[in-house]
């Protein structure tokens, strides 16, 4: 019975219901928390926007008060999300920074994806954060944080061990990213729901980490252990036999030596499938054709520079003829559209390069054909700690706005060109490369709405010519 062990906390996601469930870090801590000895978690999420600015944040199993929890744990997926963190501690009905907390309130930790490169803005909120794989840190934390000790103990006994990270008593320097046994693997999920953004979808991590070395990842080779794998055979019978739907999860998922095995015992099986990552230079006519037999209708992959020049130079090893052949192949497999994801801003780009994309993609258009379409995802560029790329400014609102603009006009009624925002983008960017004081500059815009202007102006000292 939920709520009814002697160790129960809540674990956040600072999205909505639909995003959390589909994410299967959030799915995993919350399935092997629940497995922990005596101790019970119950998920809570960013709420609704229609629930009232005043809604109390209530767990979802038992509509208990998060705030009445002894520990409130986030799992942050990336930097726009800590504004989803503050809305959640208030709606648990705590202070937002933790220095205004009491040492009877809750402690607050945060852990997720956003560690791998840079949880420091998240500091001047939280008491704790778990940095990188969490499998084998959640005993620890759960025994400390519910153990006979003060606040102040607690947090003296999780900075002396390995994986924690305590702002108030380690300052700005960072604990190690932590790398769990390969035993642990993989990862699946707890729970298939409808109301997942991956609806009814069955999660599960055949590979994890990424054996290349994209200069602009995160998860490059270099991050705890480049790629390690699951083997087929193990991770089929982790698949519930009643999933109809299986979505395999990583960094580098058709980089796993098997996985047109994996794939087609997944298929095989009557199930639909879907993959995280495909890359266009492992695609093959059988791959390709199961894809298409397991649901897919459209074909994603990505090039990330708008030319073969920048793609060189950001290592990526994904050319023309790689995008042209899995063209081909998606549209002999009778697929209805193949989407490309790529980047405008990175270092070095002209609008030579932009011209670049453009001819190609009219090109691209041309080996579809004319029953299946061709889209461009487009985001701007964002420099992370941790690569190679971590001090590489960013492009400009303006300058990535004309390139989509030059990109749109070159493509019009041939290709459908689909921005993410370079406002938000630059945002990201503003926090990805802070410490403590940026996540207390994100506190100053949260507080004063939350739009783009409030946060534009909350980092007005900052250099304003990236703007």
């Amino acid at each position: 019975m939920h709520g009814a062990g002697r160790r129960a906390l809540a674990l956040v996601y600072p999205s909505p219901y639909a995003v959390g469930m589909a994410s299967l870090g959030f799915q995993t801590v919350y399935r092997r928390l629940n497995a922990l000895p005596d101790t019970v978690a119950e998920r809570a999420f960013l709420p609704e926007a229609d629930d009232g600015a005043s809604a109390v944040l209530l767990t979802y199993e038992s509509c208990r008060p998060v705030g009445d929890f002894g520990l409130i744990a986030f799992s942050v997926a990336y930097e726009l999300e800590i504004t989803g963190v503050m809305t959640c501690l208030v709606a648990a009905g705590l202070p937002v920074l933790a220095a205004e907390r009491t040492d009877a309130a809750p402690l607050v930790v945060a852990g997720g994806p956003l560690t791998f490169s840079n949880p420091l803005p998240l500091a001047p909120f939280v008491d704790v954060i778990v940095m990188g794989e969490g499998e084998e840190l959640l005993a620890p934390l759960v025994e400390i944080a519910f153990g006979p000790f003060t606040r102040a103990q607690k947090l003296r006994h999780l900075a002396e061990c390995p994986g924690f990270y305590v702002p108030t008593l380690h300052g700005e320097t960072l604990a190690p990213v932590q790398k769990c046994d390969d035993r642990e693997l993989p990862a699946f999920s707890a729970i298939t729901t409808a109301e997942s953004a991956l609806a009814d979808m069955f999660l599960i991590e055949p590979e994890r980490g990424c054996s290349r070395g994209c200069t602009f990842c995160v998860m490059r080779r270099s991050t705890n252990g480049g790629m390690r794998l699951v083997s087929p055979e193990r991770l089929i019978a982790h698949i519930p036999k009643d999933a109809r739907r299986v979505g395999l999860v990583g960094a580098a998922v058709t980089d796993h030596p098997r996985i047109v095995d994996i794939v087609r015992a997944v298929v095989e099986g009557g199930r639909e499938v879907g993959l995280s990552s495909l890359r266009a230079d492992r695609l093959t006519p059988e791959f390709v054709a199961l894809l298409a037999r397991g649901g897919y209708r459209t074909l994603t992959v990505a090039s990330d520079g708008a030319s073969e020049r920048l793609r060189a130079g950001l290592e990526k090893k994904i050319r023309e003829k790689h995008l042209l052949a899995a063209t081909e192949l998606a549209r002999e497999a009778g697929l209805a559209q193949i989407k490309v994801y790529m980047m405008l801003g990175v270092p070095g780009e002209i609008d030579a390069d932009v011209d670049e994309l453009a001819a190609f993609s009219l090109r691209q258009a041309e080996t579809a054909g004319p029953r299946m379409r061709v889209s461009l995802g487009v985001a701007p560029f964002v420099a992370k700690r941790n690569t190679p790329l971590a001090d590489a400014p960013f492009l400009g609102i303006a300058q990535v706005d004309q390139r989509i603009a030059r990109l749109r006009a070159a493509l019009r009624g041939k290709v459908e060109v689909r921005p993410t925002s370079a406002r938000w983008a630059w945002v990201e960017y503003e926090l990805a490369r802070g410490g403590w004081d940026a996540g207390l500059r994100a506190h100053a815009a949260w507080q004063a709405g939350g739009r783009f202007g409030d946060w534009r102006r909350a980092f007005a000292s900052r250099q304003e010519e990236d703007v």
